[in-house]
């Protein structure tokens, strides 16, 4: 990949706080907060367009598709 075609810092921080399990209710807000220093509601927005970028899905295929089917099926339950 040259540098145009891969993700940055903080895409790549998004993914990651993804892929971590959170305990108890709020943990996952706060971690946003505080580690990220983004509001959760720009967080789940970044998170969003990061599901349709082909950048996000090569750097991490496993976590964008499971992502994904959460997306569709919640669209789906609408």
């Amino acid at each position: 990949m040259t540098a145009m075609e891969e993700l940055g810092a903080r895409e790549r921080a998004v993914l990651a706080m993804e892929r971590r399990g959170f305990a108890g209710p709020g943990a996952k807000e706060r971690a946003i907060r505080e580690q990220l220093g983004l509001a959760p509601v720009r967080y789940y927005q970044l998170l969003n367009a990061l599901l349709d970028d082909p950048r996000a899905l090569a750097h991490d295929p496993v976590t964008v598709n499971r992502l994904r089917r959460v997306r569709d099926t919640r669209r789906d339950d609408r």
